[in-house]
């Protein structure tokens, strides 16, 4: 199954490394252009400098997406390019750990601000983009922890489930619009943002998957373009686990 994207102009957001990297890289790959968004500058350009190389098409953006104006630059920097066609809310954060009795205000604050707001800015932001621009398709990138819990993430947890219940939503109100928005579930990731584990944390997390092993971000990226693609059109408002068995357990 051939999946290609010319002609169309995607928005990225966490694109700096991890799952939104490799989305970004395969999206340019099969030919969209890519605005490539991170909080960290020098992140974005050092995948947009992958992907040219590469002879894709891309342009770098940074930026806080806890912040609507942020969100709301980062869509005109794509509108600029040709349009809106394909947004993949990606950007998230772990915070702190440690249970709801005891969990840090401020934690709360960033992690529902990185996690659950910026999603809705983009929705805010992106569907009225897209819209002039002949609609599209919406990934939000949601969890497995937006099905089940994990204790000592309760912000993590409430953001991701409510994740969902936006793409639910938004989905039921631009389906005649030429808009879909879909949800995708990722299990615990090899990617950076497991980096601060130590080996025992790294293989007990390993066990909770009855494949035997983390993800790759790469699967990630397959499933997403896939939902962003025609191939996917009578695929909206739903949720879509990529997590080696974990929730079947």
């Amino acid at each position: 199954m051939d999946i290609r994207f010319d002609g169309k102009v995607a928005l990225v957001t966490g694109a700096g490394s991890g799952i939104g990297e490799a989305i970004a890289l395969d999206l340019a790959a099969a030919g969209a252009t890519v605005v490539a968004a991170d909080l960290k500058a020098e992140a974005a350009e050092t995948v947009v400098a992958r992907i040219t190389a590469a002879g894709g098409k891309a342009v770098p953006a940074s930026g806080d997406v806890s912040d609507p104006g942020t969100v709301a630059k980062l869509v005109e920097t794509a509108m600029t390019q040709g349009g809106l066609h394909l947004l993949v809310n990606n950007a998230g954060i772990g915070g702190p750990s440690a249970p709801t009795g005891d969990y840090p205000i401020d934690g709360w604050h960033q992690v529902i601000g990185v996690n659950l707001n910026a999603v809705f800015f983009g929705l805010r932001f992106g569907i009225p983009a897209m819209l002039k621009s002949g609609g599209g398709a919406i990934v939000n990138m949601a969890s497995i922890l937006g099905s089940v819990g994990f204790a000592g993430a309760p912000a993590y947890v409430a953001a991701k489930h409510a994740v969902i219940g936006l793409t639910k939503n938004a989905a039921q109100e631009y389906a005649t619009q030429g808009i879909r928005v879909n949800a995708v579930g990722p299990a615990f990731i090899d990617t950076p943002l497991l980096s601060g584990f130590d080996e025992a944390t790294r293989q007990w997390l390993i066990a909770k998957h009855p494949a035997g092993r983390l993800g790759r971000a790469e699967e990630v990226s397959a499933l997403t373009l896939f939902l962003l693609s025609d191939q996917a059109s009578f695929i909206t408002g739903s949720y879509h686990l990529v997590d080696g068995g974990y929730t079947a357990l």
